[in-house]
């Protein structure tokens, strides 16, 4: 349920009316605070809420129950665009266009040395790559794990660049603690337990979408994370699983506009994973863009031909290069379009 409180509320108003809805319909309000209103949403069970005595309460604009099951994901709840912004200033969902960049796996000191100064160069504002590499195959590289944990915060102090890098089990949450950014990779989209965890922590959540998933089981997994206590959540489209073969994956670029309209978090892109295809990359970024995406995950590789994972579906520096200047060039026009 949302309450819209009148413009001229008073704070003592508002805090003795939230204190008595939750003693007398045992709910928790949050409050959110915008530019033109307040608005107070009730989590919990609300079926035994009394509209009428709520709409009668001098401080009361109007009442509005919420259908969809997510409730701190929802816009309708909060308004205005979620800003996460980072302690060294990056900020993803400001109307900004990001970039998080990088090999697959982290390989060696070197690789991800050279490839984290070439992207910061093109204009890249966070290094990813993986330590701990999910696999289908229990043969194929499963990454350097600690050691590449390592090697990514060393690329971190040479560079400035904030990391990504994937988590896979909750045991390891101690590991990812000087970890700017854990990604929750699709496979683990519903790994609840983990997303509990996450939840408990104070730190940006990359979330993305499932093989198979909804965007509403999407969404619901990021409640997961925020009903914890962790508001800092970035949902990530990076393609879903169909009859198609031609490509990786199928990505879903109406899920942008959709995700936008049903919640505020903001939402970025993996055109990689989503097409396995590096010459399919700068379109499908490109088109991201245009669908008003917050930010991509692209693929980078010093020598893809000779990556230990994912190399058909990297870009040589040099190919991140032209895809970087012509996405960054596309939203100027696209904020210019758009107002």
């Amino acid at each position: 349920m949302i309450i819209v409180l009148r413009q001229n509320a008073t704070k003592e108003q508002q805090i003795l009316f939230k204190a008595t809805l939750e003693e007398k319909y045992n709910v928790s309000v949050n409050t959110w605070v915008g530019t033109g209103s307040t608005v107070l949403g009730l989590i919990g069970d609300t079926t035994q809420v009394d509209e009428d005595w709520v709409n009668a309460q001098e401080i009361v604009e109007s009442v509005r129950r919420v259908q969809e099951p997510y409730k701190k994901a929802n816009r309708k709840f909060h308004p205005d665009n979620t800003v996460i912004e980072l302690p060294t200033g990056q900020k993803i969902g400001d109307g900004s266009l990001c970039i998080m960049a990088g090999p697959c796996s982290v390989e060696c000191e070197e690789q991800i040395n050279y490839v984290a100064e070439r992207v910061k160069q093109a204009g890249a504002t966070f290094l990813r790559g993986g330590a701990f590499k999910p696999r289908t195959s229990p043969y194929a590289f499963q990454g350097l794990k600690s050691e590449g944990l390592d090697l990514l915060k060393g690329a971190r102090k040479k560079t400035g660049l904030p990391i990504v890098t994937e988590i896979m089990s909750a045991a390891h949450i101690d590991m990812f603690e000087s970890v700017d950014i854990i990604q929750v990779g699709a496979r683990n989209m519903q790994n609840f337990e983990l997303l509990k965890q996450l939840g408990r922590i104070d730190k940006p959540i990359l979330l993305k979408r499932g093989l198979a998933n909804t965007i509403e089981e999407w969404i619901m997994s990021a409640e997961y994370i925020m009903a914890g206590g962790n508001d800092k959540v970035i949902l990530c489209e990076r393609g879903i699983r169909t009859y198609e073969t031609a490509t990786r994956n199928t990505l879903d670029l109406s899920a942008v506009p959709v995700v936008k309209k049903l919640s505020h978090l903001p939402v970025i892109v993996d055109p990689s994973h989503a097409t396995g295809k590096s010459w399919l990359v700068e379109q499908m970024s490109l088109a991201a863009v245009a669908a008003g995406a917050d930010g991509l995950m692209i693929e980078v590789h010093n020598d893809p031909k000779r990556a230990l994972s994912d190399g058909a579906q990297s870009l040589t520096p040099e190919q991140f290069d032209d895809v970087a200047r012509k996405v960054f060039a596309l939203k100027k026009a696209y904020d210019e379009i758009m107002g």
